[in-house]
């Protein structure tokens, strides 16, 4: 069955996105996002650059819209949580992108806006 959920599932399962837009945040050239849907549940990996480790969860919440929790630790020792509120899209050559607004919880202060471009492996 075709729910508003199974596009994003479709678009995100088992795929990785690099950056293509974050002068705010952390993650930039190098970090690489590998993202598991399940249902409506979204959970993902991500490391490089600045990113030691990190670990993504959340939900989809409509046709095309999603929303994390995410935390990591850098290269640099620093334990850091945040949110995402996001957009998933496509690109002229079909490639899947995401766009967020997303701001710190714990660790560091401010927030921004970050897009990201799925890569082939």
């Amino acid at each position: 069955m075709h729910t508003p959920f199974s596009q994003i599932g479709e678009r995100l399962h088992n795929r990785r996105f690099a950056v293509s837009n974050n002068t705010e945040g952390l993650s930039g050239a190098g970090t690489v996002f590998h993202y598991q849907v399940e249902g409506d549940a979204i959970s993902s990996t991500y490391e490089g650059g600045r990113i030691r480790i990190g670990q993504q969860v959340g939900r989809v919440t409509g046709a095309d819209t999603i929303e994390l929790l995410f935390q990591c630790v850098t290269t640099q020792g620093e334990l850091l949580a945040g949110w995402s509120r996001g957009t998933v899209g496509v690109d002229d050559p079909g490639r899947t992108t995401l766009a967020f607004v997303w701001g710190w919880l714990s660790g560091a202060m401010g927030g921004g806006e970050s897009s990201y471009a799925e890569i082939s492996v």
